[in-house]
């Protein structure tokens, strides 16, 4: 038995009629378990599907969607609201950093 032969016995099986693109999933999966953890990358496809389904998606609207999770993930290393690594740092050799604990 091959993937194809799993999806749609599981498909069958969990009353999905609708086809997937398996290759999307499994490419945001890797990019998830290696920029986030592999723990994260089926919890990931669970909630794309879930998302999807929720939002009545077709197959272009389940690509945005994983496009949209997976520049979440692309950008996992960096909190919210963290400097961008390529834009350089202000100049603050004029700011007295005396009692900032830098000392």
């Amino acid at each position: 038995m091959d993937l194809h032969d799993w999806i749609d016995e599981l498909s069958d099986v969990l009353g999905v009629e609708e086809e997937m693109d398996e290759a999307l999933v499994l490419d945001l999966a890797r990019v998830v378990a290696h920029a986030v953890q592999r723990p994260a990358a089926p919890i990931t496809a669970y909630l794309l599907g879930y998302a999807a389904g929720a939002a009545g998606a077709d197959p272009a609207g389940v690509e945005r969607l994983a496009a949209r999770a997976q520049r979440l993930a692309e950008a996992w290393d960096r909190p919210a609201g963290a400097p961008d690594p390529d834009v350089p740092a202000p100049d603050d050799v004029a700011v007295d950093h005396r009692g900032d604990g830098a000392d």
